[in-house]
């Protein structure tokens, strides 16, 4: 299968591949350091051990994902030297330096407090030790910001000009550059992505253990706190979401006729597409099933509000359309089974059951993964959406890739297969294994202090130092 894919098609999937498995450690990392964050600072502002034991529980996992994180990303940089080379030498004067300001800013911040985060529980004092969950959570959020504004200069470019050279560099400022029409917009839906994501994992793993024992304090923390930000959150990125939309329509228009599924003009208002499967051949969506009129009052907040096809479009300039139509589907449609899952938990408190409710519960637990699944599925939507593009409108896909044969690529993205799906696999896998023990209490005591010394009598299983269970 591999040999009937040309270059362009085999480094377009390398990059899918490994991109996909590496964004689903930061999207977890993000909103874990800042979990990490608010779980000792009410540990210090209330002295509940139930905060320290948690902080602790969730430290470990965060220390596996981040390490996984770093070691993912490492490939995409290189990625884009050997396989994009074209791109590369284009954009680098653009692209590059923003690179490096997330490596001198957010990664040298999270490295240099990550050990003491880490480490230094029993070393340092709490404020100082408190002070570097602190700039964890920041770097991670610092890092994102830079990430995206890169990524978001790629799908909306401006303040450039091209060189005698045919590269893109920067026109005078950085600003506007840095903060690009569409930044604001993919920043905060990114980073609300990171904290539901978040949030739906501490979720299940409450939901899990609250199956087991009801009584469990931990578990229900957890879940109290997870539920609480599917609730209040998932409402806000719902409206973050279309704040984006309206901005993309500006924008890239075709890559959203794409996602709605609008292949001829709607001069009186255009319907939204529920499903369907769209056909590029015929122009059209079969089978589909449709409101009338709601994608105007979506896209434009009037039902009557024309709005124009791809079909008004070259067709060399349309992305693959159901690839995204479909994981646009899947996004959306995720986001609102959040919602429903954070307003079920609002009437189990009201009906003071939110503790023993298996079925919510058993809900929370399917709903685990369900952030990471809305993720890549946005991340498909935006970068398949942008196609053919690199530099959307100036520098097309088949234009950026190296001169690399064909077989060459195939070999590398077989080797990154087969690797990532066994280290990744065992770290994911080791992962799940922590989430499956319940937070014990000898969780909140520091590292190698044995329990009888804090005045704790062992129990079977539970008679290990800190730390070393």
């Amino acid at each position: 299968m591999l040999e009937q894919l040309d270059a362009v098609m085999l480094a377009r999937i390398q990059f899918a591949f490994t991109i996909s498995f590496h964004f689903i450690f930061p999207a977890f990392s993000i909103g874990l350091a800042s979990y990490l964050m608010v779980l000792e600072g009410l540990w210090l502002k209330t002295g509940e051990e139930v905060y320290h034991r948690l902080f602790r529980y969730w430290l470990k996992i965060f220390a596996v994902t981040f390490g996984m994180g770093v070691v993912s990303g490492i490939v995409m940089s290189y990625q884009i030297g050997t396989n994009w080379s074209v791109f590369s030498q284009k954009a680098g004067p653009v692209i590059g330096p923003l690179m490096a300001y997330e490596v001198l800013t957010a990664f040298f911040l999270e490295a240099g407090f990550l050990g003491v985060m880490l480490f230094g529980m029993n070393k340092v004092g709490k404020g100082l030790h408190f002070f570097a969950t602190v700039m964890v959570a920041l770097g991670t959020l610092i890092s994102a910001t830079w990430i995206i504004s890169v990524n978001s200069w790629m799908q909306t470019p401006v303040g450039f000009a091209v060189n005698d050279k045919g590269q893109f560099v920067p026109a005078g400022s950085w600003w506007p550059i840095v903060f690009n029409p569409s930044f604001p917009y993919r920043l905060v839906h990114t980073v609300i992505a990171a904290y539901l994501t978040t949030a739906f994992v501490v979720g299940a793993v409450g939901a899990w253990h609250l199956l087991k024992d009801r009584a469990d304090p931990g578990a229900r923390k957890m879940f109290s706190m997870a539920m609480w930000m599917a609730a209040l959150v998932a409402p806000v990125q719902i409206a973050a979401g279309d704040a984006h939309g309206l901005n993309t329509l500006e924008h890239q228009p075709v890559k959203v006729l794409a996602m709605e599924g609008d292949y001829a003009p709607s001069p009186d208002g255009a319907p939204l597409i529920l499903f369907g499967l769209p056909d590029d051949a015929a122009a059209e969506v079969r089978y589909e099933v449709s409101i009338p009129k709601l994608g105007s009052l979506i896209l434009k907040h009037d039902p009557d509000a024309p709005l124009p096809g791809l079909t008004d479009y070259p067709r060399e300039d349309w992305p693959p359309v159901a690839v995204v139509f479909w994981s646009f589907r899947i996004m959306v449609a995720i986001g609102f089974a959040m919602l429903g899952l954070g307003l079920w938990s609002l009437l189990a408190r009201y009906r003071r059951r939110l503790y023993d409710w298996p079925l919510l519960h058993r809900a929370a637990i399917a709903m685990g993964p369900s952030g990471f699944v809305a993720v890549i599925a946005g991340w498909v939507t935006t970068e398949v959406g942008r196609q053919p593009w690199t530099v959307y409108g100036l520098l097309r896909t088949a234009e950026s890739h190296s001169p690399i044969a064909a077989p060459a690529i195939a070999a590398s993205l077989t080797a990154f297969v087969i690797v990532y799906f066994a280290v990744f696999g065992a770290g994911t896998w080791y992962i799940l294994k922590l989430m499956g023990r319940p937070p014990e209490p000898g969780e909140s005591l520091p590292p190698q202090v044995p329990q009888r010394a804090a005045g704790i009598t062992p129990a079977a299983g539970v008679g290990a130092p800190a730390g070393k269970e």
